[in-house]
């Protein structure tokens, strides 16, 4: 004979509310469901026949049945979950934010989790997890620089294209100095590597004053031609040139990207690239 049918009425309000439920896009979904199974039930329709019309189990449908005669409109909201209730409240959360994005701690220079922590009064952790959420990282900085060179693009080009499709018969360099170098020595020989042992040397070292490094990259190979000057002006700068033009091949023309150095656009180098044709200088924008 099977369980029999437990049959209910409802009330204007009720009907009026449930169709809302069941009509309106912004509701969630499972709440219309159950909206649409009530109406379906008080219209005396067995749970089997309900449960095919609207593709759900019909144990499914005797549950909110059973759930809407006991506690009516109510009975179709989600009972509280099992678990701690929250402690940080949305407000909470959103002064975090706000307070990380707009202001800056006294006597820093950045939000520490912990003086966010202190200033906000929740743990460390929560600080961190609330960060984490919302990918802040107050302790990260990085650097730009926009140019305002009329040329950039066609600098941009020129450069980036030469080193994607270097020219035949020609060889690429990357040209740049590295001045006031401190030169370091240690004050006891290396100990080199062996068999169980790591290269060793010792802690502290003495100077021997800066030197100036001037190195040119082959793009193609990573190899580097390097020379060292204790002055970085236009006579040393004259010499690595020198260095560069006795170390590659005369058949080879030679393709020098550069920035924009004083030192690489002296009278004295202007003069010594005009006697040798085979140099093409490229420089990149300001």
């Amino acid at each position: 004979m099977g369980r029999p049918l437990s049959v209910f009425t409802l009330s204007e309000a009720e009907e009026e509310t449930l169709r809302s439920l069941a009509r309106r896009r912004t509701t969630a979904q499972a709440l219309a469901l159950r909206a649409r199974i009530v109406l379906a039930c008080a219209a005396g329709d067995p749970n089997q026949v309900v449960a095919r019309k609207l593709g759900v189990t019909p144990q499914t449908v005797c549950k909110w049945r059973a759930r809407f005669i006991a506690q009516r409109l109510d009975g179709l909201r989600d009972e509280p979950r099992p678990g701690v209730p929250r402690s940080i409240d949305d407000a909470k959360v959103e002064a975090v934010i706000v307070a990380t994005l707009e202001t800056m701690p006294q006597g820093t220079t950045h939000w520490s989790s912990r003086g966010m922590a202190r200033s906000s009064g929740i743990s460390t952790s929560s600080v961190q997890r609330i960060w984490r959420a919302f990918g802040l990282q107050p302790h990260r900085t990085e650097t730009f620089k926009l140019s305002t060179d009329p040329l950039f693009v066609d600098k941009v080009r020129d450069v980036v294209g030469l080193y994607m499709s270097p020219p035949d018969h020609a060889l690429v360099l990357c040209v740049d100095e590295k001045s006031q170098m401190q030169a370091l020595d240690r004050t006891q020989p290396l100990l080199p590597l062996s068999p169980g042992q790591a290269e060793r040397h010792s802690y502290d070292y003495k100077r021997h004053g800066t030197t100036a490094l001037f190195a040119a990259l082959d793009i193609a190979t990573g190899r580097v031609l390097g020379r060292c000057y204790r002055r970085h002006r236009a006579t040393e700068f004259r010499r690595f040139l020198d260095a560069i033009d006795a170390a590659v091949p005369a058949d080879l023309d030679i393709h020098l990207v550069m920035d924009n150095y004083a030192t690489h656009k002296a009278p004295a180098i202007k003069a010594w690239f005009a006697k040798r044709p085979r140099y093409h200088l490229h420089f990149t924008p300001t």
